[in-house]
Parts: structure tokens; C-alpha cells; sequence
């Protein structure tokens, strides 16, 4: 991990490439040396926050994106027990009119979209803690998320292939209080734990990553292949973040509900991921599409503190994988 967090994503005119521990108040391109046109911003600035929060019954997943032309969000709740989706709601918007996504990433951050019978919010509150607000046909969400509580959270600034730059702010486990209704049952979210991704970066239009995330007080981990590098990959043994090396992600495509193994090239972590059931989606609009397939299950083998550390056991820990491609 870089030791000096950076003031600001860009500094004396270039990315302030690296991975940091720490929060960033704001997430601001404008001080590139080398800007882009402001069509080319348009098309390719890109941000969006992301939660996934659980627990033994349920997981849920709730993203907001602003894409520069276009907006998009979606919301879901697994039910763990059933193995089954019991809410998968998605839409899609204008951005400014429909949805927002700020440049703050964590303190100050608001996420929001508002569509026919829809209402979803992400927002900063001033005891420190992130609210979240899901109202969609079928699915309701009240959650607050403690920041104030949290495990130092990583910043990762850095170059992509066919853009100019990206940067991420992740957490690890936040303890949740609130409550979620699916089907006319009600699940009470306290002691749940959240992770939440704020991303904002330059993109290149054709996009494509595999994704894991797994979090509880003890133990987390984010690991990315594909656009971004090993930029975003840590773990966190007991709150304390450890930078991992590149990422690999062993699993069948065209059969993602088998089991996926997921590793890194330090040998810091090796994890057979066992899915319980996924939610996945396939647009395809000519200019622009989508595939994406997210399993929920958990993670069991080892992880390292070090190269020379002893290997720690980790089992059943809930969280996902993603293989995904955007045209955007």
C-alpha cells in the first residue's frame, strides 16, 4: 500500500496512481493536464455505488450508474434458504432527470434514482453512516450502514486500457441495522454486514472485468481481473487492509453455477467459491449491451497475512463473483 493518501485523484496534472487506505472527500478529473473533449466525457465518464449487504437468510445487491449518457439501476434480494430470487428489479434512465451519482465517494455521497414506481437513494447522514432507501415493485429496503465503525477502506487510482483512468473507494464489513421486504417477508438486516464500491473513472467504451467480493468482521476481501488490474485487490484480516497481487478467476462461463476458483498470483489467497444461485442479465441494444452474471454462495481455502505468514483457514464466507462485459 502506498504510504502518503493522496489530496486529491490527480496530482500536478496526471492520476495519482496507487492503493491507499483511507477515505477521499472527492473524486475530480478536472485537473488532468491532458483533457478530453467534453463529448468524449460524455461518453466515456463513468460512475456508479454499488451495496451488497447479508446475512445467513439473504443477500442484497443495489447499484446506481451514470454512465454520461445514460443511467441505469437495479436492486435484488436472494433469499438464501430457497436458493432463489424473490425480487430482481432493473430500469433504466436519463441521467440529471431520472439519477445521480456524485463524486463523493463515502462522506457526502449521494446515489439516487427515481422511475416509474421506483425510488432508490444512497445517502451520507451526519452521524457518519450511509442510508439506503429501495422502494421498487417487490422489493423495500430500509439500512443504515456505519462508516463511522469501519475497517480502514481502500483508495485505488490508476490507468486502463482504452481509457484514461480509474479510481475506487472500498469498504469491508460495515455493521447494518434496517429491515427488507420480498414477497410479503420481512427480513430484519441488523447484524448483517455491507460493503459498498463507489467507483468513478474515464473508460473505454467496451468494458470487461470478473469480480469477487466477501466480507464479515474478520476477514474480506475485493478482487478484480480485467479493465482495472490488480489496482482494487486487497484483503482484510481482522480490519487491516493487505494489497494482493493479480487476480485469477478459474470458473466455466457458460456455466457459472458451478464451483469458481479464485486466487492470486502472490499466493496470498485460494478460495473455491461454491454459488447457492445468481442473478445475471443480457441487453443488447446495438449500441450498447451488457451481459452480466453475479452468483451468490461462499468462499472456503486459505489466505495469507504475508508470503511467510501461516496460512489462515477460511470458511463459508458469504459474498459474490461477477463475469462481466458493458458496451457503454
Amino acid at each position: 500500500m502506498n504510504l502518503e493518501f493522496p489530496e486529491s485523484v490527480v496530482e500536478d496534472g496526471t492520476p495519482a496512481h496507487g492503493r491507499y487506505v483511507g477515505r477521499i472527500d472527492r473524486i475530480d478529473w478536472s485537473g488532468l493536464r491532458e483533457r478530453p473533449s467534453w463529448l468524449w466525457r460524455k461518453l466515456h465518464h463513468k460512475r456508479w455505488h454499488y451495496v451488497g449487504l447479508g446475512h445467513d437468510e439473504v443477500f442484497i445487491g443495489v447499484a446506481i450508474v451514470d454512465v454520461g449518457w445514460a443511467c441505469t439501476a437495479f436492486a435484488y434480494l436472494f433469499d438464501r434458504k430457497r436458493r432463489r430470487l424473490l425480487a430482481d428489479w432493473s430500469q433504466d434512465g436519463l441521467p440529471g432527470l431520472q439519477a445521480g451519482v456524485s463524486d463523493e465517494p463515502l462522506t457526502d455521497a449521494r446515489a439516487w434514482f427515481r422511475g416509474p414506481g421506483a425510488r432508490l437513494e444512497l445517502r451520507h447522514q451526519s452521524d457518519d453512516s450511509l442510508l439506503l432507501h429501495v422502494r421498487t415493485r417487490g422489493l423495500r429496503i430500509e439500512a443504515q450502514l456505519d462508516l463511522d465503525a469501519m475497517a480502514p477502506p481502500l483508495l485505488a487510482i490508476g490507468p486502463i486500457t482504452g481509457g484514461i483512468a480509474h479510481a475506487t473507494q472500498k469498504t469491508t464489513a460495515l455493521p447494518v441495522l434496517g429491515w427488507a421486504e420480498a414477497e410479503g417477508q420481512r427480513f430484519d438486516l441488523d447484524g448483517t454486514w455491507a460493503a459498498v464500491d463507489a467507483s468513478n473513472g474515464l473508460l473505454a467504451r467496451d468494458t470487461a472485468w470478473r469480480w469477487a467480493s466477501a466480507h464479515r468482521p474478520d476477514i474480506g476481501f475485493n478482487l478484480q481481473q480485467g479493465y482495472f488490474g490488480a489496482h482494487e485487490n486487497v484483503l482484510w484480516l481482522d480490519g487491516q487492509p493487505v494489497a494482493l497481487a493479480a487476480a485469477r478467476f478459474d470458473f466455466d462461463a457458460d456455466r457459472p453455477l458451478d464451483p469458481w476458483r479464485v486466487s492470486t498470483d502472490d499466493g496470498l489467497l485460494d478460495l473455491v467459491f461454491t454459488p447457492e444461485g445468481a442473478r445475471a442479465a443480457d441487453k443488447n441494444l446495438g449500441f450498447a449491451a451488457s451481459r452480466y452474471v453475479q452468483p451468490v454462495g461462499t468462499f472456503s481455502g486459505i489466505v495469507r497475512a504475508g508470503p511467510h505468514a501461516a496460512p489462515r483457514r477460511v470458511n463459508d464466507l458469504l459474498g459474490v463473483t461477477e463475469d462481466h462485459r458493458s458496451l457503454w
